[in-house]
């Protein structure tokens, strides 16, 4: 019985960091922009701010109050709602 906790508690441990890292890739550019031009861009001008945040919590040493932080999971939603905003076009047409 304590092996079995052990072990899950190693594989709840190695999704958790799985799962940050996966988040602190940040926004990707996903969209197709021949089909969706404006919301390619839009991903990108994500990607980019995402990036900005990145360098701004270098340089401030994580100073910031957690506010970027926040900043930067409120463009990972964003960047998600685009991605489910173009495929629910093209499931549309």
């Amino acid at each position: 019985m304590k092996s079995k906790n052990i072990v899950l508690g190693c594989m709840l441990a190695g999704a958790l960091v799985c799962g940050g890292f996966a988040l602190a890739q940040g926004p990707v550019v996903n969209v197709d922009p021949h089909r969706h031009p404006n919301l390619a861009e839009a991903q990108h001008h994500i990607q980019q701010a995402f990036a900005k945040l990145d360098e701004a919590q270098r340089e401030n040493k994580d100073r910031l109050g957690g506010h970027a932080e926040k900043a930067k999971n409120l463009l990972d939603a964003a960047d998600r709602e685009i991605k489910e905003a173009a495929e629910f076009s093209d499931h549309r047409r």
